[in-house]
C-alpha cells in the first residue's frame, strides 16, 4: 500500500504499508484525494511535536470500503471527507456541539499502520496520504458522490478551519469589516466565510500579489501586500482580523489593526515555545483575542452544510485546488506548497 511517511528526519514515499482491518465502530476508506496543508510541514520541520515513524496527510476524501460493529451512518461504496475530531461523542464538550473541545480527539496518536514489524504512528488520528486509511465512524462524513476527489479533499480541513473560524468562532455578521492575513488555502476560506457572512469590506493581507486575483476572486473587496496599509482602507480599523500564517509579528499586527470592539482570532500554527507580545492598553475598548481550534468545527454538521453550499455554487472548491500530484511525487508537492506555488497542493490515489 503506498503512502508518505515521516521517520523523524525525511519524508517520503512508501509503497509497502498496510492498515489493520476496522474494529468497532471504525471505517476503512479507501482514499481518493488529499490535501497538502502547512500543519503536514509543520510536522516535517518541527514546529508541530509528533511521534514517529508517521503516516503523514489529513485532509482527505474516499470511498468506505468497510465498516467495523456498530457503525451505522456509511457504509461500503459511501463517499466521504475525512475530519481530524476522533472526538468521543460523550463528554461535556462533545455534549454541549463543541467536538473540537474534546479531550480525546485532542493527540493520543494510534498506530494502525504497519512497515514490515514496525508499527507507525496515525497523524492527526487521520492520516489522508495513505491508500487506506482506519478512522473512527465520526470522522467520516457522507457527501455527494459528484464533488470531485481533490475538491472534497478540501472540505475536511482548509474549508472547516477557515470558513469555519468566520461563521462558528468570530460570527461575523452583515455590515462588518474582515481583514485576513495570509491568502494561502486557510486564508482563502476565511475571505470566503466573511463573503457567506455578508462582510462588507474584506481586505485580504499577503505579501505575494500574485495571489490579490485569487483573493478577489473569493470575495475579497480589497487586497494589500502589508498590514501596515491597511489603515489606508479602514482608518479607524476592523471589526474582525484573522492571522492565519503563525507569525508572531503579524500576530501583533492583527492586534493592532483592531477598532473598537473589534476581535483578532488566530488561526496559524507557531511553534509551542513561540511568544508574541502587546501592550494591554491596546485591548481597551472591547477588544479581543480568540483561539479558534478546527474552526470550531462540528464536521458531521458543516462539512455536509458546505457541501451543499458548493452544489449551490455559492463556495468555491474546485478554484481552492493548486494542483494535483501522484502521491508517488510527493517531494514535488511539497516543495512546490513550502514556496507558495499553488494555492493547494492535492495528492492523489489513481490506480
Amino acid at each position: 500500500m503506498r503512502g508518505v511517511v515521516f521517520d523523524g528526519a525525511t519524508a517520503r514515499f512508501a509503497d509497502d504499508l498496510q492498515v489493520r482491518e476496522p474494529g468497532p465502530g471504525e471505517v476503512l476508506v479507501a482514499v481518493a484525494a488529499a490535501g497538502l496543508c502547512h500543519s503536514d510541514l509543520a510536522v516535517i520541520d518541527g514546529t508541530i511535536p509528533f511521534p514517529v515513524p508517521v503516516v503523514l496527510g489529513h485532509e482527505g476524501a474516499g470511498v468506505v470500503e468497510a465498516v467495523g460493529p456498530g457503525v451505522g451512518h456509511v457504509g461500503p461504496g459511501d463517499h466521504v471527507a475525512l475530519s481530524t475530531l476522533a472526538n468521543c461523542g460523550a463528554c461535556a464538550d462533545c455534549d454541549r456541539g463543541r467536538p473540537t473541545m474534546c479531550r480525546k480527539a485532542i493527540g493520543r496518536p494510534g498506530r494502525p499502520f504497519r512497515r514490515g514489524a514496525a508499527p507507525l504512528f496515525q497523524f492527526a488520528s487521520n492520516s489522508a496520504f495513505a491508500e487506506r486509511t482506519v478512522v473512527r465512524a465520526v470522522q467520516a462524513v457522507r457527501i455527494p458522490a459528484d464533488i470531485p476527489p481533490a475538491s472534497a479533499a478540501l472540505l475536511g480541513c482548509a474549508v472547516l478551519t477557515g470558513v469555519g473560524a468566520v461563521l462558528n468562532r468570530a460570527r461575523v455578521a452583515p455590515g462588518e469589516s474582515v481583514v485576513v492575513i495570509g491568502a494561502g488555502g486557510v486564508g482563502l476560506n476565511v475571505v470566503q466565510g466573511a463573503r457567506l457572512a455578508g462582510a462588507s469590506e474584506i481586505i485580504a493581507v499577503d505579501a505575494d500579489p500574485a495571489k490579490e486575483k485569487t483573493a478577489r476572486l473569493f470575495g475579497a473587496t480589497g487586497f494589500r501586500t502589508s498590514a501596515g496599509t491597511v489603515r489606508e482602507t479602514l482608518p479607524t480599523g476592523a471589526d474582525h482580523v484573522f492571522e492565519c500564517v503563525g507569525n508572531t509579528a503579524l500576530i501583533r499586527q492583527a492586534i493592532d489593526l483592531l477598532d473598537r470592539g473589534g476581535q483578532a482570532v488566530l488561526l496559524g500554527t507557531t511553534a509551542p515555545t513561540a511568544e508574541t507580545s502587546f501592550a494591554p492598553s491596546a485591548m481597551f475598548l472591547d477588544k479581543s483575542i480568540l483561539g479558534c481550534r478546527y474552526g470550531s468545527s462540528r464536521p458531521q454538521h458543516d462539512i455536509a452544510r458546505y457541501a451543499g453550499l458548493y452544489r449551490q455554487g455559492l463556495l468555491l472548491l474546485d478554484e481552492l485546488v493548486g494542483a494535483t500530484y501522484p502521491v508517488e511525487e510527493f517531494a514535488r508537492a511539497a516543495d512546490d506548497a513550502r514556496h507558495g506555488r499553488v494555492t493547494r497542493a492535492v495528492l492523489t490515489f489513481g490506480s
